[in-house]
């Protein structure tokens, strides 16, 4: 099974533990995992995998985060999540998808019709899980993207 080439992840609740901190000037902080990062950046490379962010919120606290980790597919504001997933990717069996609430369902459900993978943080919404091929052992913002990552990495072999 060595036909994904994509893996697109959703933001706040998958890359993140959810949680915007806020001060009264706008959105503050956001908490990412290492192991998420080190998935991203040092293993997805050596597999062929092209990593795609695909956001409903503006930060650019996530600009700078994928400037770090090399990911140059960033989409942010966006309102249709499936609508800008299919402009990226043409043939949704070549992708994985991580996200774990209501609004990555979409995206979710076309990707795993398709023939591809969809996995979600241990802490997603029980919708998002009873779709998933694979629910991660840590939650959203605590290496459930590096799990999923090693997953698929199993799965290509």
């Amino acid at each position: 099974m060595d036909k994904t080439k994509y893996l697109i992840m959703d933001v706040d609740g998958t890359l993140t533990d959810g949680k915007i901190y806020m001060s009264p000037s706008g959105e503050a902080m956001k908490a990412f995992s290492i192991k998420d990062g080190c998935g991203i950046h040092d293993l997805l490379p050596g597999a062929g995998i092209v990593p795609v962010i695909i956001t409903a919120r503006k930060s650019e606290i996530v600009v700078n985060r994928c400037r770090e980790l090399g990911i140059s597919e960033v989409y942010q504001g966006v309102g249709s999540k499936i609508g800008q997933m299919r402009s990226v990717v043409a043939d949704l069996a070549q992708a994985a998808y991580i996200g774990d609430d209501i609004n990555d369902l979409q995206c979710m459900q076309a990707v795993r019709e398709a023939g591809g993978l969809v996995g979600c943080p241990a802490d997603a919404v029980r919708q998002v899980m009873e779709i998933a091929d694979f629910v991660a052992a840590h939650r959203g913002g605590d290496g459930a993207v590096r799990d999923f990552i090693e997953w698929i990495l199993q799965q290509k072999r």
